[in-house]
């Protein structure tokens, strides 16, 4: 039996009874996508957990005012996993690590080969085993994930996708990974689409408006060069109240995020107002639904029982 998380009046929130599972990469990757929505639905009662496929141990120090710090670069991962625990804190959420070594991501011509033993090397079944597992404990109603490039194409992420998409398949057919549990088939699997044209378009028109710097005049002219206007956005979910939130977990994330960034170039009041949701693509679905959305839970609240108070 779920636990029913209840509002300030003891009462059940409106998500209550529903569980929703985040599969990223890496650790910060929670943070930079999707973050305010899975923040907005615990507070509304819902379960949630976020699963991390590695440890980030091969990722480099990203904030500039870190990138000497001999203690940090002394032992990363451990630091890492320090910056994820303060993360998972300010989110609320739970949290699970899959248990995969980071692959790093490639750079030269040709691409180096990828280190023996990483993530993006692991036979599928061996690199779901865990999350099927994680599914048929867990049980959530509602899976997001990354899309078949990864969101970028790093091999993590482009693994990630596999991996979630094998899991999200499997966990429901009791042929399948047999030794991983009851199973249990989720309703509906999400690709988080966070980085698209339309949302940069408005932020930099509130900018402009406003009469502040847009940071994005460049990315937007190159977008328009590169043919890369339209995304299939099939979600919109409102959490404009949660994304102070989601700056908390970023910052936890200190080696990867740098306050004076991009990450912070727009204030919050501007996205609020130009674009005040997370987005999503709706991949996989067992229930009927009616696009474009404003749920990731759309045509699953009413296959579930009201909790009892």
């Amino acid at each position: 039996m779920p636990r029913v998380v209840t509002g300030p009046d003891g009462r059940p929130g409106p998500s209550a009874g529903l569980r929703l599972l985040a599969v990223h990469a890496h650790p910060d990757d929670e943070s930079s996508k999707g973050a305010p929505s899975l923040a907005m639905y615990l507070a509304e009662g819902a379960e949630v957990v976020v699963a991390t496929c590695t440890g980030g141990e091969r990722g480099d120090v990203l904030n500039p005012a870190l990138q000497e710090d001999p203690q940090l670069l002394a032992d990363l991962p451990k630091v890492r996993r320090e910056e994820m625990a303060r993360a998972i804190e300010a989110l609320g959420v739970d949290h699970v690590w899959l248990g995969f070594v980071d692959s790093g991501l490639p750079e030269g011509d040709p691409l180096p080969p990828l280190p023996d033993g990483c993530f993006a090397l692991q036979p599928i079944e061996v690199a779901a085993e865990p999350l099927v597992r994680l599914i048929r404990q867990f049980k959530p109603h509602v899976i997001t994930t990354y899309d078949e490039n990864g969101g970028y194409p790093h091999p993590d992420h482009i693994m990630c996708h596999r991996v979630s998409v094998e899991a999200f398949e499997a966990a429901g057919d009791p042929q399948r990974y047999p030794d991983a549990g009851e199973p249990w088939q989720p309703q509906k699997l999400y690709y988080n689409v966070s980085f698209h044209y339309d949302r940069f378009a408005a932020l930099h028109a509130e900018m402009e408006r406003r009469g502040l710097e847009s940071p994005y005049g460049e990315r937007l002219a190159q977008w328009e060069h590169d043919d890369r206007k339209v995304v299939p956005v099939t979600t919109n979910v409102d959490c404009a109240d949660y994304l102070e939130i989601r700056d908390r977990a970023l910052l936890a994330h200190a080696t990867q995020v740098d306050p004076n960034g991009h990450w912070f170039a727009v204030p919050l009041d501007v996205q609020q107002v130009a674009w005040p949701t997370d987005d999503y693509h709706l991949a996989r679905s067992h229930v009927e639904v009616e696009l474009p959305e404003a749920d990731l839970f759309a045509g699953v609240r009413d296959r579930i029982e009201a909790p009892c108070t």
